[in-house]
């Protein structure tokens, strides 16, 4: 079975990464692996108000995997597999593959403006450390394109 890998975030990169992984997942009989990244919260000397900052950006990461996961669920009829870990994202992605051999291949999205995007831009310099291919999903093709290419 494959297992695509999604880092899920807020920005439309993610939702396109998502939307193809999904399609694909459909097509090949496999699943997705969906990773929100808890990024590290600036240092804040009031220990109180550290654990409350730290606790509300866990609290919008489970709450985005969840919303992607059931969006899946209700398209697919599966479940994925939803992953929420705190810490830089780089780091996330390659202890994640690292752990999950079953992985068949990291899904992200590029951004439509600007560069690729922090994601993409560091692992496409790095492809040949990666345990997996990569799909690129550019960030200009419309959901009717990426059902196409998928």
């Amino acid at each position: 079975m494959r297992v695509y890998l999604v880092v899920i975030d807020e920005s439309e990169e993610a939702l396109s990464a998502l939307r193809f992984a999904s399609r694909r997942a459909a097509k090949t009989d496999g699943t997705v692996h969906l990773v929100a990244v808890v990024a590290p919260q600036p240092f804040n000397a009031f220990a109180g108000v550290q654990a409350t900052i730290e606790e509300e950006a866990r609290s919008r990461a489970e709450a985005l995997a969840t919303s992607a996961a059931g969006s899946l669920l209700s398209e697919s009829g599966r479940m994925p597999v939803i992953a929420v870990i705190q810490g830089e994202a780089e780091k996330v992605v390659r202890d994640y593959l690292a752990e999950h051999p079953e992985v068949s291949a990291l899904v992200l999205g590029a951004a439509k403006d600007g560069g690729p995007g922090p994601l993409v831009q560091h692992f496409t310099s790095h492809l040949s450390h990666l345990p997996c291919p990569m799909f690129v999903i550019p960030g200009s093709l419309s959901a009717e394109d990426i059902d196409r290419v998928s």
